[in-house]
């Protein structure tokens, strides 16, 4: 190991998941590098271009690193009743509402009812973005995140750049931001643990709800829409950061509890925007606790990690 960020020198098995959504193995780009140059703001979307989206007037561009559930939702009767002619022409026999959904959608030939639907991404249960894709090549990335068989802890993780409020027309009346998006990962929650490489000394048996009540605790954190900093680089590192798990489970085998996840401005922010994702641990006995902290670069669209977990000391 190195004294930057901790690489992997082989990809994970991508994970498997019970339905046809893709599954996107989330870890192989977790690694540091303090070199890395400024990523190009180039691209338009249909929503306008960068600048375009700033909803602060100071040419900030709102990016959204969010983990919620794609929806579909018809905006109007008449996209309803063409769907249920489609349905029509369809073999639907045996099949649940659900799976006859799916299906339809996931014809060629019913592309065109794909693009008259509008997707929502809900977030703890709340409506909180309709989704575009930038280019419409990405309409597929909407079709895979609508599973034959969902599941509670099925997980859509939208990155994109968030635009204006809907008008009513777009969606039957909800009016909600618009993030036209770039990239949509489409898996289950079980899938996401599984990937995880285990450390070494860590027993499978103990490491496995480590990391999901870790992953668990972001999720829950109040007002998690992925459109701060601070929420892009915790979903981020969520995502794409098996260190965080892997200390997780090592303070829980020293009988430490998870008491604090808090995010700083980093004191080497300057013409980057850096931030410190900070973990408190505390033990059950003595009540004594330690902090570890991730260095995450959340300048563009795209959060990279800076610097490996280490210990953090309060200034």
């Amino acid at each position: 190991m190195n004294d930057q960020a901790e690489t992997m020198d082989k990809p994970m098995e991508q994970p498997t998941t019970t339905s046809n959504a893709r599954a996107v193995v989330p870890y192989p780009e977790a690694h540091a590098d303090a070199s890395i140059a400024p990523q190009a703001q180039g691209g338009t979307c249909g929503c306008g271009g960068a600048t375009g989206l700033s909803s602060n007037g100071t040419g900030t561009v709102p990016y959204v690193y969010a983990i919620g559930r794609v929806e579909a939702r018809f905006p109007n009767l008449a996209a309803e009743k063409e769907f249920a002619q489609a349905t029509g022409r369809t073999d639907t026999a045996g099949k649940t509402d659900q799976q006859t959904f799916h299906a339809v959608l996931s014809k060629r030939e019913n592309r065109y009812l794909v693009r008259q639907l509008c997707w929502v991404l809900t977030i703890q249960g709340l409506e909180t973005y309709l989704l575009a894709p930038r280019d419409p090549a990405d309409i597929d990335l909407l079709v895979e995140a609508i599973r034959p068989a969902p599941s509670p802890y099925d997980i859509d993780v939208v990155i994109g750049l968030r635009g204006p409020i809907a008008p009513p027309e777009m969606c039957n009346g909800l009016m909600i931001p618009i993030v036209a998006f770039d990239q949509i990962y489409s898996f289950d929650r079980d899938a996401l643990i599984k990937a995880i490489p285990k450390p070494e000394k860590a027993k499978a048996e103990q490491f496995g709800p480590a990391a999901e009540e870790l992953f668990n605790r972001i999720m829950q954190l109040t007002d998690n829409a992925g459109a701060t900093d601070e929420h892009r680089a915790l979903n981020y590192l969520a995502m794409r950061y098996p260190g965080i798990y892997a200390k997780t489970a090592e303070e829980f085998a020293g009988d430490f509890s998870l008491t604090g996840v808090e995010v700083r401005p980093s004191p080497l922010s300057s013409t980057r925007n850096i931030v410190d994702v900070i973990f408190s641990y505390t033990n059950r006995n003595t009540d004594f606790t330690e902090k570890f902290f991730v260095r995450t670069d959340v300048t563009e669209e795209f959060p990279f990690l800076v610097a490996k977990m280490s210990p953090y000391y309060d200034r």
